[in-house]
């Protein structure tokens, strides 16, 4: 749901290319929504006691194989506006949020970077039986807790497979959310497997299709032409399009967990065949009565007119998608896509916000 570049191919990024300039030189001096807004002045209070650390806090949690560290780190300070940051891959890295710096400390946005249990500077238990989605869920519960998040400020973001489990968190704990975002998701992955199979394959060259389909059923996944093929011919029109990727795109990607990417996902982003391969809360939509934000891409993964229709199904929801963007929206459509996003927070927080709005 996160590309996946092999090893060989780091420098071209993991998720579908390599890179450009980062989002935080080329976007330093734009605001989402209103340009030349000055930060509030008590966006970066001394609320830490004690020695200083950037705002970064380690949250032990615990689990049924015992008791491991989380990394988070908080970035500015809104006692209403708390987003939460669930990272793709499964198993990349909170790294690629970076751009969300060039954008939201300026609207007064706080936001709260978070590497998942085998993911970045958190713990890695390096056991396959501990990516579980239900566990993951408990585990954002956890982390929800240690940092005070609640009903009256907290939102949470899921990118991707981040969406997925942002999805399932809201399903179970939808009563400790003020708004949920889900980007670049679906929210069935049968539905992602028929779209990859059925429009995406389609737009390939059909040499290019029927060699990539033989290495497939061979299961011949470490050849490098596998991914030597998907680089240009998928990554490049659907994960990231500007090429070569974002320097925090390709940063976060050469850290992927693969034990934890090919577990969840399968060894590529050509459709789905890990342990998500059944997961589907389309019939479950209309339990989600909070304000509900689905984002994609004309050019995605995911098909954006089911994006687009998830928002329909939920009881207040609104959809963006973004005309420019593909899987990495937040990087290829970047203005629409963190325009979109601080005006739903900031709706939602005035009590604006109405289903169905433009974002």
């Amino acid at each position: 749901m996160n590309p996946r570049f092999p090893t060989h191919a780091l420098a071209l990024a993991l998720l579908g290319g390599s890179l450009l300039a980062s989002c935080s030189q080329s976007q330093s001096t734009t605001t989402a929504t209103t340009p030349g807004t000055a930060m509030p002045a008590n966006y970066f209070p001394a609320v830490e006691s004690g020695v200083k650390t950037g705002g970064i806090q380690v949250i032990p949690i615990t689990t049924p194989k015992g008791k491991f560290n989380i990394w988070t780190k908080k970035f500015g300070n809104n006692p209403k506006i708390k987003v939460l940051l669930l990272n793709g891959g499964p198993g990349a890295t909170h790294e690629y949020f970076e751009c969300m710096e060039s954008f939201l400390p300026q609207e007064g946005i706080e936001f709260i970077y978070y590497d998942q249990l085998g993911c970045g500077n958190s713990d890695n238990p390096r056991d396959t039986s501990m990516w579980s989605l239900p566990r993951y869920v408990e585990e954002v519960e956890q982390v929800r807790q240690a940092l005070n998040l609640n009903k009256d400020n907290f939102y949470l973001l899921g990118h991707s497979w981040g969406g997925i489990l942002a999805a399932e968190y809201a399903f179970k704990y939808q009563q400790n959310l003020k708004g949920l975002i889900i980007s670049n998701m679906m929210m069935s992955c049968p539905a992602y497997g028929k779209y990859a199979d059925e429009v995406l394959a389609k737009q390939m060259k059909p040499e290019v299709l029927k060699e990539i389909r033989a290495i497939e059923a061979k299961k011949d996944f470490s050849n490098p032409r596998y991914m030597g093929l998907l680089e240009p011919n998928f990554y490049a029109e659907h994960l990231c399009r500007i090429v070569p990727n974002p320097e925090p795109v390709t940063r976060a990607m050469s850290k992927i967990n693969q034990s934890l990417y090919v577990t969840m996902q399968g060894p590529s982003e050509f459709g789905i065949s890990g342990k998500l391969t059944t997961w589907d809360r389309t019939k479950d939509l209309p339990k989600l009565t909070i304000p509900f934000l689905s984002i994609g891409g004309k050019y995605d993964t995911m098909d954006p007119a089911h994006m687009a229709w998830i928002a329909t199904q939920v009881k207040q929801g609104a959809s963006l998608i973004c005309p420019k963007g593909s899987h990495m929206a937040m990087y290829d459509d970047q203005q629409t896509y963190m325009t979109g996003f601080v005006k739903f927070l900031k709706t939602v927080d005035d009590g604006s916000f109405k289903a169905g709005m433009k974002m």
